[in-house]
């Protein structure tokens, strides 16, 4: 039997253009998924590579103020809006 390909949850590009996209700072994101600021800084600065909980907890946050991960054609993921982010 083969490998299951393990599907990409998130990279330190999409949650930094994520962030973006909802303008949160690195503490907003930190409030709201329960992951520490210093853990998503050197995340995103691809200082160490994050567990994939930790990347799970950062995606749901991140899908809960109204953002959505969509596959792309070339394999990769892109990050769009879905409505106005939760209050």
């Amino acid at each position: 039997m083969g490998q299951v390909e393990r599907t990409t949850i998130l990279t330190p590009a999409l949650c930094r253009a994520a962030r973006g996209f909802l303008d949160w700072t690195q503490n907003d994101l930190a409030e709201r998924s329960g992951i520490s600021r210093s853990t998503i800084r050197d995340y995103e600065a691809d200082r160490h590579a994050a567990h994939r909980a930790t990347q799970a907890q950062l995606r749901l946050a991140f899908e809960d103020g109204g953002i959505a991960f969509v596959s792309v054609k070339a394999g990769g993921l892109a990050v769009c809006s879905i409505g106005e982010p939760e209050k």
